[in-house]
């Protein structure tokens, strides 16, 4: 968990450098082109069957299209007018939204008090860290803040989309999949608003795609599902409140960010409600006192 955590984190100071030179939809087709290539290459290397039912193959384009073309891009942009470490904490929102999203849809995940005491916690916290003013200044800053929590809102609706098309289906095959079908939406859209791919770019640039798309996005999604099977989506959870250190510490050391005391504050609150809907301090609490 604190492997998955480190290289997540990590990813969101790579995006940023590459950022410097590529535009932000530049760097999403690199992202899921190179992890597409790295992922199928596992699948052959495991000798896991290639799915053949077309409709699965519409699973894979919309999961790409919920899980990495939107929040991705959203993410990316966003990154060019706010912190890395900042948007580490907003990306934390997503668990948020993804109790809300399957609540919507699945007759099975319905609202209990723990769940909503969790929800309005974290979205205390957004609103902290992201600061009441910014929420109707609308500048770029603001702006950009919420394309970030636009993009943690797909990643919801993502899960959702996952449990319904495509269960059932190996991760690794699902991984490679989905960014595969991501390419096939993100790369003629890149090319065509940013112009042509290419490597001809500088050695930080290039170093920093490697990583985001080959150990951020590729390895991160296999370790992701390892971990899942080892300690459970409940336990996976609290891999969100471990990104935003890693990332915080490494903008500022890299890039001399610092962030304003409300973005604390609103990571705490956010933590605070991570915690309760992980439901161990929930069960702390005596039911007479709840």
């Amino acid at each position: 968990m604190l492997l998955l955590a480190a290289i997540w984190g990590a990813s969101f100071l790579s995006i940023r450098i590459a950022l410097d030179e590529v535009g932000p939809l530049t760097a999403v087709a690199h992202r899921v082109g190179w992890a597409a290539l790295a992922l199928w290459l596992v699948v052959l290397l495991m000798r896991l069957p290639v799915p053949r039912d077309p409709r699965i193959w519409l699973g894979f384009l919309g999961m790409g299209l919920l899980n990495n073309v939107i929040p991705f891009g959203l993410m990316a942009w966003g990154q060019l007018y706010i912190e890395t470490g900042l948007t580490s904490i907003l990306n934390a929102a997503t668990a948020i939204f993804g109790v809300i999203m399957a609540a919507i849809f699945f007759a099975d995940e319905r609202i209990t008090l723990r769940k909503a005491v969790g929800v309005t916690l974290g979205f205390g916290g957004v609103a902290t860290a992201i600061g009441l003013g910014n929420l109707i200044s609308f500048d770029l800053r603001s702006l950009a803040q919420l394309a970030v929590i636009g993009g943690t809102l797909s990643y919801a609706l993502a899960s959702v989309w996952a449990r319904k098309q495509l269960a059932g289906q190996p991760p690794q095959v699902a991984a490679a999949g989905m960014v595969t079908g991501a390419t096939v939406i993100m790369l003629p859209i890149a090319w065509l608003v940013e112009g042509p791919l290419t490597l001809d770019l500088q050695g930080d640039t290039v170093l920093a795609i490697g990583y985001y798309a080959l150990i951020g996005t590729a390895l991160a999604y296999l370790l992701y599902y390892r971990v899942l099977a080892m300690a459970g989506s409940g336990n996976l959870m609290l891999v969100t409140l471990l990104i935003p250190p890693f990332a915080i510490v490494l903008g500022a050391v890299v890039l001399n960010e610092a962030l304003l005391p409300s973005a604390y504050g609103g990571f705490a609150l956010l933590a605070l409600g991570l915690l309760v809907l992980d439901g161990r301090i929930w069960r702390l609490i005596p039911a007479r006192a709840r």
